[in-house]
């Protein structure tokens, strides 16, 4: 069965060249444009590049270098971090991102696996080798070097780290700058929020929208991003007109906060097609992207608004897309199968042993290499349709999370004798990640291991805990996911019966009960 040819598209990549060379171009067409605007100060593109230049400098003084890996963990919302991020890229170096608000376990986790040869925080840069480690002095990079290494959720109970190189990278900006607003383009006149985590790959698109097309990037402090309600009304104070984010985050917002923006970009999970139907109207241009950190950040689109179904789309230029069987032959038409993509994306991981795993050749395509997504899609030649996962990675909150990693946490408690982690819809029809317990503990403390957790775990893959009397197994032994009791015993009131609140109290309280699923056990809860 032949792959239809719109899935086919590697031959139209872009000329390969490096983010520097992006950037470079853009300041150089729009030097006195607003590069980013932290709402303490504007710099324009020349300004920006000067800064950076400067920065690039205090890098080469730590021994940061062409070939290096910078560690990046600095607060949300301002400036700085993005100009360590640039800096990072034009010494030659790749950034690793890791969020401020994580815990101190996982940065050192990710900056151990990446084996950073700096680290730049709060405090600045410094170094993590030796001063007698010789390193190449600071340079502009290369296509083939990489840009960024981002970790996503480990199946086996450890994140894995993805490196991009700057030629993928530069094709994905220079694919989507081709592909969004055509009758329009992105310019000087736009501004682009940078409201995501820049440890969650998602962040590059926010970036790279804005430098790519010489519009400003206006950083959101994480505070404000999580707050959800309060961020519609900063969208319209900024002059917000470009929006990257996930659909969830996207549908607290009422619908005058985005009346300003022309165009509004969904990923990392999947978009409900009445959240579609209400904000693509005229005017507007809305998108549902999808794409795995492997195959660089967005490998297929679909436009937004008008009948049938959600779609993620057919590729951009410069990726391949086929939907392939048990046998790894392309189905037909209307079947469904696992997604496998190839072209000028594909990224690598840094474990050898995993990348040759999971980037191996695909023989019945004649693909050199490809990679294996594991997700689930029906072949339409009109665009692909999500059908879901062929294994047990989620998406949760955007976020892309492999149960096999939450599990792993779990059931390394002090006290635990087994675990397993699931998702489940409150009444609202949100996405929770539920951690279920056994313990021969009577004097178990599930706050305390919850506690435990937040000190290992980035906040979006700590989960609700249950304490249960026993897992669920399917015959081969293995936990049923499936049979994990849903709703937790209790939930169905809203607070606990030794709890006394007031009416107002006991309407919001029930609120909180259909969004999260969960009891509320005293006025003064902080969820």
């Amino acid at each position: 069965m032949p792959i239809p040819p719109q899935f086919l598209l590697s031959a139209q990549a872009d000329p390969p060249r490096t983010l520097c060379d992006v950037l470079t171009a853009t300041a150089r067409a729009h030097p006195d444009a607003a590069a980013i605007d932290d709402g303490e100060m504007t710099l324009t593109y020349g300004q920006l590049l000067a800064v950076v230049r400067r920065t690039v400098a205090r890098l080469g003084e730590v021994g940061v270098g062409r070939g290096s890996r910078v560690g990046i963990r600095m607060p949300s919302g301002s400036r700085d971090l993005y100009v360590a991020i640039l800096a990072t890229l034009y010494a030659g170096a790749a950034y690793v991102p890791v969020d401020a608000d994580d815990p101190d376990e996982r940065a050192e986790l990710v900056f151990g696996e990446a084996e950073v040869d700096a680290i730049v925080d709060a405090d600045g840069p410094r170094s993590t080798k030796s001063a007698s480690t010789p390193a190449e002095p600071p340079a502009r990079p290369t296509p083939d070097d990489d840009a960024w290494i981002i970790f996503t959720s480990g199946s086996t109970g450890k994140p894995k780290g993805v490196a991009v190189t700057h030629r993928n990278a530069a094709a994905f900006v220079d694919a989507e700058a081709a592909m969004f607003l055509p009758d329009a383009p992105i310019g000087p006149h736009d501004r682009v929020l940078a409201g995501l985590s820049v440890a969650f790959d998602a962040s590059c698109e926010e970036m790279w929208l804005a430098w790519r097309n010489g519009a400003c990037l206006v950083p959101a402090p994480r505070s404000l991003v999580r707050s959800g309600m309060d961020l519609g009304p900063w969208l319209v104070a900024r002059d917000i007109t470009i929006v990257s984010t996930v659909p969830t985050l996207a549908s607290l917002w009422p619908p005058e906060a985005l009346e300003a923006v022309r165009l509004l970009i969904f990923g990392g999970e999947a978009c409900p097609p009445e959240l579609a139907d209400r904000l693509a109207v005229t005017g507007r241009e809305v998108w549902n992207t999808y794409g795995p950190t492997e195959a660089t950040v967005v490998a297929c689109a679909a436009p937004l608004g008008g009948d049938g179904p959600v779609r993620i789309g057919l590729p951009l230029r410069g990726w391949d897309l086929a939907v392939v069987d048990a046998q790894g032959q392309p189905v037909a038409e209307g079947e469904v199968g696992e997604l496998v993509i190839g072209g000028v994306g594909l990224a690598r991981y840094l474990d050898p042993a995993k990348d040759a795993e999971k980037y191996a050749p695909m023989p019945t395509l004649g693909w050199e290499r490809a990679y294996r997504s594991g997700d689930l899609v029906r072949l339409d030649t009109a665009g692909l349709l999500f059908m879901g996962r062929a294994d047990d990675q989620v998406k949760v909150g955007g976020r892309r999370i492999e149960l096999g990693e939450i599990d792993n946490a779990l059931q390394n408690l002090p006290g635990v004798s087994g675990a397993a982690a699931a998702v489940r819809k409150s009444a609202a029809g949100n996405s929770l990640l539920v951690g279920y317990l056994v313990s021969a503990d009577p004097g178990f403390d599930v706050a305390e291991a919850h506690a435990e957790l937040r000190r290992q775990l980035p906040a979006a893959m700590v989960p609700t805990l249950a304490l249960v009397d026993e897992l669920p197994t399917r015959t081969s032994g293995k936990v049923d996911r499936d049979a994990l009791p849903w709703p937790l015993p209790g939930s169905d009131r809203p607070v606990d019966d030794d709890v006394e609140l007031s009416e107002t109290e006991l309407w919001l309280a029930q609120l909180w009960t259909d969004v999260l699923g969960m009891t509320v056990s005293s006025p003064d809860v902080d969820f």
